[in-house]
């Protein structure tokens, strides 16, 4: 073994590993005569470049649409369909990378040269070619399409870049739900488009009941499982016009847009008996939890801005958990008014439901 790794290193050192060469660049030929083409061919080909080759306009653009060339050498004087025209429909492609063309003429006004560059030519060479500015031309063509290209993939990774991190800016990273700022963003978004049609908006905070404990019995990675597994039961309840989010910790947010009252609770209704029902897994275990919900929509008297409507499903949350949870409690409703009323005249700071629940609530995302 360490003899074979010794000649390794040896013919290695002798004859070092060189990259891969650059692939010859592909320049197609257009042009009407079958003589004018076969001669640059050949040339061309001596060059080191790969040629295709096209009779009229319309075979070159279908040819560039199936697989376009590094380059395309093109006559300005054919029948039917002339150059210019062939240019300016390959530079008005937004489909199509860019292509260097070179318009090759016995025209030799300027005119003409300002019409073929104004169609979208790069370049232009007169007939009879010379061969040595031929060659020169075309580098200087490669060359620029070689930054093009390179500065075309690297804007295209920039706005790969740029998508994933407003992505992660966005999401939650453990439920892959919108995070606690792209809800405020939704929220301040929907209840202006809500106030600005007269269409019914409504929000519901959703909090897990007793959460801490799953912590503390059995582990953050066990917590973990169960507030994934939850995002999904909210994620499938949800219409696709929904928002859902982690709104921090345990708690999570609906926005249900053209929901009033009613169908935002009947909503809620339907999401808790689910939860109460559904059995939890993680590694090494099961378990069940209930939810506690607070619904609140616009319009309504006391709810003039999103922070109102936040704020009032909370309260109804609030109320919710202060009545033995596992309960849907709407602003404003009679059960929700029934206890603030008992309640009048004794309040005492809200609890923080997460501490009270053996312990404090879990990390938001």
């Amino acid at each position: 073994m360490p003899a074979d790794s010794d000649a390794s290193r040896a013919a290695t050192a002798a004859h070092p590993v060189q990259p891969p060469a650059e692939s010859p660049a592909c320049i197609l030929i257009v042009d009407d005569h079958e003589d004018n083409i076969e001669v640059l061919k050949v040339r061309l080909e001596s060059w080191g470049y790969k040629t295709a080759s096209a009779y009229n306009g319309m075979d070159a653009l279908n040819y560039v649409t199936k697989s376009a060339p590094d380059l395309i050498l093109l006559d300005v004087m054919m029948p039917e369909m002339s150059g210019i025209e062939v240019a300016r429909r390959i530079k008005g492609n937004h489909d199509l990378p860019f292509i260097p063309i070179i318009m090759q003429t016995a025209l030799d006004s300027t005119e003409d040269k300002v019409e073929g560059l104004e169609a979208g030519a790069d370049d232009y060479i007169t007939k009879p070619i010379d061969f040595a500015e031929l060659k020169a031309r075309l580098r200087s063509m490669l060359r620029i399409k070689r930054l093009q290209d390179a500065l075309e993939e690297r804007e295209k990774e920039l706005l790969e870049v740029n998508e994933r991190l407003r992505y992660m800016s966005q999401t939650d990273a453990l439920t892959g739900l919108d995070n606690r700022r792209q809800l405020n963003e939704r929220i301040d978004e929907m209840f202006a488009h809500a106030k600005r049609l007269e269409e019914p908006f409504s929000l519901v905070m959703v909090d897990l009941d007793k959460f801490k404990s799953v912590n503390d019995t059995y582990g953050h990675q066990a917590g973990d499982e169960v507030l994934k597994q939850l995002a999904l039961i909210l994620k499938d309840e949800a219409r696709e016009i929904d928002r859902v989010g982690r709104y921090g910790g345990e708690e999570f947010m609906l926005l249900l847009p053209g929901a009033e009252i009613d169908d935002a609770s009947t909503f809620a209704e339907r999401v808790r008996n689910r939860i109460e029902g559904h059995t939890f897994t993680f590694p090494g275990g099961t378990l069940t939890r209930t939810a506690s919900f607070g619904v609140a929509s616009w319009p309504h008297e006391k709810i003039r801005e999103a922070d109102d409507l936040v704020r009032c499903s909370d309260d109804a949350l609030y109320v919710a958990k202060e009545m033995g949870r596992n309960k849907v409690i709407r602003f404003d409703g009679e059960e929700f008014n029934a206890h603030q009323a008992a309640n009048d005249g004794n309040a005492e700071p809200r609890p923080d439901f997460g501490e009270s629940e053996q312990g404090g609530a879990a990390a938001a995302g």
